[in-house]
């Protein structure tokens, strides 16, 4: 059924300055691995599949006339790819030279885990969130109160993020990244692959959830390096908020919460997640407009509008809005 030991699938939106140093890069890592790469473009408008289509003839470029969102673009990615691992990677996630072959060993060695991420760095060499805990409404509450980052050592207030814990060493997880992460094609298959509700944002948390259901581990393998910009293809989509931190689109983050939440955890676990953090930011606005603070106020409550339209927009959770968002 698999022809190959390792598909490459990368989903690029608008990714024209990432792509050759990628694609080059992958070049040189893939030597003495049977693998392929796969570059699905979701209607970008930088040329970006041109580009890959004329300076990586050797890469598979499929083409989408539409943004598909994340979830769906590696479904039909993981659709059309031969490997019996896959590999999802961001255009903006740089592997570390033996990166991919030490993940691809680690997967062949360790049956038992059905997905698995490394140590992901930012442009200055710093950790990010790499192995993470499912979230919860006590979690989400910590880290609006701004608990989670003064106490990031404290195994409670840390442990969204486990800020508390040693990155350098291996761990079972609840989910890992999307940016990359690798999985065994015959698990995703038989999963369904992502839920394709999710446009952007909780589609990796959720597939880890039924991972997890399915019998399999998620892990953390540290000797996996990789440095992640973050946030690149959010940033050149127009008309919408960027949030400061995390570089993520504020309205579609909502939208997909709800849909996550209201998923695995019911309608009031979307409700009252929604309502708190709505009425965090409305508390925020209030004590803002008191201080004089005209613009921080002004931010919180247009942040609390983007949340409201989220609840509307997705019924509560229920519904995800026509791609593309």
């Amino acid at each position: 059924m698999y022809t190959k030991d390792l598909s490459v699938l990368i989903v690029s939106y608008n990714s024209a300055p990432l792509l050759p140093a990628l694609l080059s890069l992958l070049t040189q890592e893939l030597s003495g691995i049977d693998a392929e790469v796969l570059v699905l473009d979701n209607a970008s408008h930088d040329g970006s599949a041109a580009l890959v289509a004329q300076q990586f003839p050797a890469v598979r470029l499929l083409r989408s006339d539409q943004n598909l969102g994340f979830a769906a673009a590696n479904n039909r990615a993981a659709h059309a790819a031969c490997g019996r691992t896959l590999l999802l990677l961001n255009p903006d996630a740089i592997p570390e030279p033996g990166a991919i072959a030490c993940g691809l060993a680690l997967m062949d060695s360790q049956a038992s885990v059905g997905l698995a991420g490394g140590l992901l760095l930012d442009e200055q060499g710093r950790a990010q969130p790499s192995g993470r805990m499912f979230p919860s409404l006590p979690q989400e509450a910590i880290v609006l109160s701004g608990l989670a980052a003064r106490f990031p050592r404290s195994p409670w207030f840390g442990r969204l993020d486990r800020s508390w814990a040693d990155p350098a060493q291996s761990a079972k997880v609840d989910w890992v990244p999307g940016a990359f992460a690798l999985l065994r094609h015959e698990l995703f298959d038989q999963l369904g692959g992502f839920d394709e509700r999710f446009f952007l944002y909780y589609e990796e948390v959720d597939l880890c959830r039924r991972i997890q259901a399915a019998g399999y581990g998620v892990m953390y393998w540290p000797q996996i390096r990789v440095r992640h910009i973050g946030g690149a293809s959010a940033r050149t989509v127009q008309g919408e908020t960027v949030a400061k931190a995390g570089a993520q689109l504020t309205l579609w983050r909502a939208r997909s919460g709800l849909l996550y939440y209201r998923k695995n955890h019911g309608w009031l676990a979307a409700w009252c997640v929604n309502r708190l953090e709505r009425g965090w930011h409305a508390l925020r606005a209030w004590r803002a407009e008191r201080r004089g603070q005209a613009g921080k106020a002004a931010e919180s409550q247009a942040h609390g509008g983007l949340l409201a339209r989220a609840w509307r927009d997705t019924l509560g959770g229920r519904v995800a809005p026509p791609r593309p968002w």
